[in-house]
């Protein structure tokens, strides 16, 4: 018999698993369970098992969890939800000889590699070295960002905290939107715009600036108006996205991304029409005497809906993913 392993990725809302055959890293029998209706993981991934007919003889015996949350500790307490559990419960209590439990933007990184070409936008063709850092960068609940670097037998995956990295103004209108976000939250951190609740915040700034009504009250309102035309709104996403360009760019230099830049979480795949007529490439490349460099770096949005499992899959027998 030729036993699955599970995968997941776990977020604040849902909990999405799948399993995965041997060697292999395409997942199969996907499922969404809310994380609400479990008291915790161990009974979220047994009734997944029952589900798919993957229980009793037939249950794995490793697994790999991505949780959008700090994984390093013994306890992991998810940020947006009531889950909270131990490593060795859990691999206790499923049966595990190995389980592994990763972060959610960690599985990003570790699955763009493996995500099909059709499932990839170029945004700046460059020139994709082999044996170079990529940089994988989205902004969502959080601005995630990790490096990976292909060494001879895996892939090392350089998870970071870039996300918390200071904002830094480049023009006038940036430098009032610093002022008025630093009266408000203090230390102003690139994530403090460049997420969901972060869009919100930039749209309501811009609106105080302009003297106008902002109506937007959710990130996925402001997008709406504007696909509507709404001149805010529209305002909003085209600064949003070049101030990801700035980030994304300063990034890449740091890390020295010469394999490239990839661009994935919950937000810019829906604004990927947007990406051509905002500033984002320009910010990107706008380094000074560095410009030839970014110019080279080839830059892909993911739009894979699965890149989470698939990293979850990479790390299973990755021996450089602890």
């Amino acid at each position: 018999m030729t036993r699955q392993a599970l995968i997941g990725d776990i977020g604040g809302t849902n909990a999405r698993f799948a399993l995965v055959s041997p060697g292999k890293t395409a997942p199969h029998d996907i499922l969404t369970l809310p994380c609400a209706d479990y008291p915790g993981v161990v009974e979220a991934a047994r009734d997944y098992l029952e589900r798919v007919g993957a229980s009793g003889e037939k249950a794995p015996r490793e697994a790999c969890l991505a949780f959008a949350c700090p994984v390093h500790a013994e306890r992991v307490s998810m940020s947006n939800n009531h889950w909270s559990f131990l490593k060795g419960e859990v691999k206790r209590d499923l049966a595990l000889d190995d389980f592994k439990v990763i972060n959610d933007f960690m599985a990003q990184a570790l699955g763009v590699p493996h995500v099909d070409s059709h499932d990839l936008v170029s945004i700046q063709t460059g020139e994709a070295e082999g044996h170079a850092a990529r940089l994988v960068i989205g902004p969502g609940t959080g601005l995630g960002m990790a490096g990976l670097f292909p060494a001879r037998r895996a892939w090392v995956p350089l998870p970071n905290e870039g996300g918390h990295a200071s904002f830094a103004p480049t023009d006038e209108q940036e430098l009032e939107i610093y002022r008025r976000l630093h009266r408000r939250y203090g230390r102003v951190s690139v994530e403090r715009i460049l997420c969901g609740q972060g869009l919100l915040d930039l749209y309501r700034v811009l609106a105080e600036i302009d003297g106008l009504e902002a109506s937007a009250s959710t990130p996925a309102q402001v997008t709406e108006a504007a696909n509507r035309g709404d001149p805010l709104g529209r305002d909003t996403i085209l600064r949003f996205l070049k101030i990801l360009g700035d980030v994304a760019g300063d990034a890449a230099l740091t890390l020295g991304a010469r394999g490239g830049v990839y661009l994935c979480g919950g937000i810019v795949p829906r604004l990927i029409d947007w990406l051509p007529h905002s500033g984002f490439l320009s910010a990107f490349c706008n380094k000074g005497r560095m410009r030839p460099y970014n110019e080279a770096i080839s830059i892909q949005v993911v739009t894979a809906p699965w890149t989470g499992l698939l990293g979850a899959a990479e790390a299973l027998h990755n021996e450089e993913v602890e």
